[in-house]
């Protein structure tokens, strides 16, 4: 029974194989029936069993367009940036063609206010123009001088002791000084006996000769700047015209391309320090000032300092003028004097004495009394133009032998100039 029961349950498990085998046969036969009749299900099944490897072919695809657009958007940028560049360059072409042609208007204009370097012929204009300008500030004075000689000759007709004596008092009255037309007369005899002259005419012309000579003996009154850094005190009495002079001096100082500093010590006078200041301004200098009463000696230092490290290669003081005190200005000065030689051994210094023209002789006596407290190097004379006591530059060379460094003729910043005994000569006489 169990035999039967084994070999028949084999028998039916192979009935069953045999029979799923037919179905499977049966099923594959009607899906292919199935694929002939509707081709396009059949291609999307192919796709479906390729789409693994066509996935990885697209991903490819896709990275070489992205890789191919970066460079092409690579390619777009640096086209952009030359053409920004080459733009660039164009505006700033045109910027600085636009600069040079506004520096050149203002260059015409005169809006620039650095100086500029002058020609010749410019300069020969300015000297030609300052030499008018001398020749008519010089008019009271030339008629002073030559108007009482001419009519000292008109009286006479022959040439005698009695005429020295006119033309010694003429030459007085002239402001030129009692030893200075001593000095005059007595060369004046000289030469009448060398020359064997004896027309009364001919006096004036001999005597025109020996002023010249004495003022073109003293030589050139200008500052000696070239030789390393220089420090000029200006001192005088107040009234005479001692901060503005100092103005101007800067002002053509600068002008020779120097490069100029200011120093206020004049803290004893009120505004002193602030017209300094503006003058400071006009003629585009600095100014190392303190407070009014500040001690002019801390001033001082601190401009040396000033000077030094700015590399300046002209310092000019301001100072006192308190001459009616002379021992306190002697001191202030020589305070004034060591710390410059203390500070700055190596600069030049000159020490210029600023006289009022128009007061004469008196003007004498303050170069006198001055010359007692400092060692003066020179002198400077102003408003020569509006007197007629400019004999006192004869006196002053003459009788203190300081020579006139400047000389001003006006009120403009450009009247102040440095003394020619040549052309000053030539102006008195109006050759």
């Amino acid at each position: 029974m169990k035999f039967f029961s084994k070999w028949f349950g084999k028998q039916e498990k192979t009935v069953k194989e045999f029979s799923d085998e037919v179905k499977e046969e049966i099923l594959i036969q009607e899906q292919e029936e199935d694929k002939e009749e509707n081709p396009v299900q059949a291609q999307e099944e192919i796709l479906m069993e390729k789409e693994p490897v066509a996935k990885d072919e697209s991903q490819e695809v896709l990275i070489e367009t992205d890789q191919q657009q970066v460079e092409k958007e690579s390619e777009e940028v640096a086209q952009d940036y030359r053409e920004v560049k080459d733009e660039s360059n164009e505006i700033e072409v045109t910027a600085t063609s636009d600069l040079e042609e506004v520096i050149q208007e203002s260059l015409e204009e005169g809006d620039i206010t650095n100086p500029v370097v002058e020609s010749m012929e410019q300069k020969n204009e300015k000297k030609k123009g300052f030499f008018n300008k001398l020749v008519e500030g010089l008019t009271k004075t030339r008629e002073n001088i030559l108007g009482g000689v001419d009519q000292v000759l008109k009286s006479f007709r022959k040439i005698d002791e009695e005429l020295f004596e006119e033309l010694e008092e003429a030459l007085i009255m002239a402001d030129i000084g009692v030893p200075t037309t001593m000095k005059i007369i007595e060369s004046l005899r000289e030469e009448v006996k060398i020359r064997k002259i004896t027309e009364v005419d001919h006096l004036k012309d001999v005597l025109a000769e020996l002023i010249s000579d004495l003022l073109e003996d003293e030589g050139t009154g200008e500052l000696e700047i070239n030789n390393g850094p220089t420090i000029v005190l200006v001192i005088g009495v107040n009234g005479v015209g001692k901060t503005t002079t100092i103005g101007k001096l800067a002002h053509q100082i600068k002008g020779q391309n120097k490069k100029v500093l200011l120093a206020a010590a004049d803290t004893f006078r009120a505004a002193a320090i602030d017209q300094l200041i503006i003058w400071g301004e006009r003629s585009g200098v600095d100014v190392i000032h303190h407070q009014e009463g500040s001690d002019p000696g801390a001033v001082i230092y601190d401009a040396v300092q000033a000077a030094k490290s700015r590399k300046a290669d002209v310092l000019i003081c301001d100072t006192a003028g308190r001459l009616h005190n002379k021992k306190n200005l002697m001191e202030e000065l020589k305070k004034i004097f060591r710390i410059i030689s203390r500070e700055y051994p190596d600069a030049k210094k000159e020490v210029l004495l600023v006289l009022d023209s128009t007061t004469g002789q008196n003007a004498l006596q303050q170069a006198k009394l001055f010359q007692e407290v400092a060692d003066l190097t020179g002198i400077i004379l102003t408003k020569l133009d509006g007197t007629a006591k400019g004999g006192i530059v004869l006196a002053i060379k003459s009788e203190l032998n300081i020579p006139v460094k400047y000389i001003g003729v006006g009120e403009g910043v450009d009247d102040l100039q440095p003394f020619n005994p040549k052309e000053f000569s030539k102006a008195l006489f109006n050759q």
